[in-house]
């Protein structure tokens, strides 16, 4: 059998949770950047990896399902951003030997999600 949850919270949504984990993850990784990278790339870094929570907490909070389904956009288009400045830094000289493993697992998984929940508030 089945088992239903409710979501009384953005907190209690999976997908919340798992990109708050990437947020962390990034914060991480852009310590290893050099300071010359703090209003570049770690600042893009940062920027687009909380925007994703972000945004699912504030469309969940407003309550109608057009609007969840608006914000949820703007939290997948930031995923895109983050996914496009982290292959910017794999390819960099100080980005090449970095662990981007969690981070790719993380960010793929969220954009599976979102990905998903999109679908579902089509209808």
């Amino acid at each position: 059998m089945e088992q239903s949850v409710t979501v009384h919270s953005y907190k209690d949504l999976i997908v919340w949770q798992k990109s708050l984990d990437l947020v962390l993850e990034i914060y991480r990784l852009t310590e290893n950047f050099p300071t010359d990278e703090k209003y570049g790339l770690t600042s893009q870094m940062k920027r687009s990896a909380v925007s994703i929570p972000s945004n699912i907490a504030e469309g969940r909070r407003r309550g109608s399902r057009k609007d969840f389904r608006q914000f949820l956009i703007i939290a997948y288009g930031s995923g895109a951003e983050l996914e496009t400045q982290l292959e910017i830094a794999k390819r960099l000289p100080f980005g090449k030997n970095l662990d981007y493993i969690l981070i790719d697992q993380l960010l793929s998984e969220v954009m599976r999600m979102l990905n998903k929940m999109l679908s579902s508030l089509k209808a």
